[in-house]
């Protein structure tokens, strides 16, 4: 039984809308990343190099807070559906820091990412630099209007080489060019299927992709 599951991925891959529906499969309550409220977010878009270290100790601040009180649902009663994990943090920190602030950054993680409740599954949502770019651009949020392509490809990247060390709990991997969550009800119930099937044969790691008939297969790590 999948009482916590975590949802991660580049910025625009999807995250927030596949929690929402996922949620709403499993008759659960949706978790969502507070990061509209960082006041240095806009700030960092335009100019990184300034805004880095403040940006960075905002959501840390603020995404602990937020574990903080997951910790406190009742997750036998209703399960919870995250679009973030506390480890992303870390992951952007170490494109956007440097030096002695990664390392007094890195010293304020450590202590607070052992407080924090790990997920049951973890959803790693993928696709391609150009999908993504596309899928930012029709959402329009202004902040995110100033994020670059080269910006946007090392936080891949980092990603990437994330999950591949990544052993906390099992890993869905998910490759959603071809997925459309907020359109397409059968796409979520594919990926919700996949993560049943992943439960079901207790494997530590999947990849599914997507194509015209939905069909997808599992690969044990």
């Amino acid at each position: 039984m999948i009482n916590y599951i975590a949802i991660e991925g580049c910025i625009g891959v999807g995250k927030t809308t596949l929690s929402e529906k996922l949620a709403e499969l499993l008759h659960g309550t949706p978790f969502r990343e507070m990061f509209e409220e960082n006041p240095f977010l806009s700030d960092f878009y335009k100019n990184p190099e300034a805004y880095a270290f403040q940006t960075q100790i905002s959501f840390l601040l603020s995404r602990f807070k937020q574990q903080q009180a997951l910790q406190q649902q009742d997750l036998f009663q209703r399960p919870l559906v995250s679009d973030y994990l506390m480890a992303k943090d870390r992951i952007f920190a170490e494109l956007t820091l440097k030096g002695s602030e990664f390392a007094l950054y890195d010293q304020l993680y450590q202590t607070l990412g052992r407080q924090v409740q790990v997920p049951d599954l973890l959803i790693f949502l993928r696709a391609p630099l150009d999908v993504i770019v596309n899928r930012i651009e029709r959402r329009g949020r202004p902040f995110e209007k100033n994020i670059s392509k080269s910006y946007l490809q090392d936080l891949m990247s980092a990603y990437d080489r994330f999950i591949a060390g990544f052993h906390a709990c099992p890993v869905l991997t998910v490759e959603t060019e071809e997925l459309n969550f907020p359109g397409s009800l059968d796409d979520v119930n594919f990926v919700f299927q996949a993560a049943t099937q992943m439960i079901e044969k207790e494997l530590l790691s999947h990849c599914v992709t997507a194509g015209d008939k939905k069909q997808f297969t599992l690969f044990a790590s």
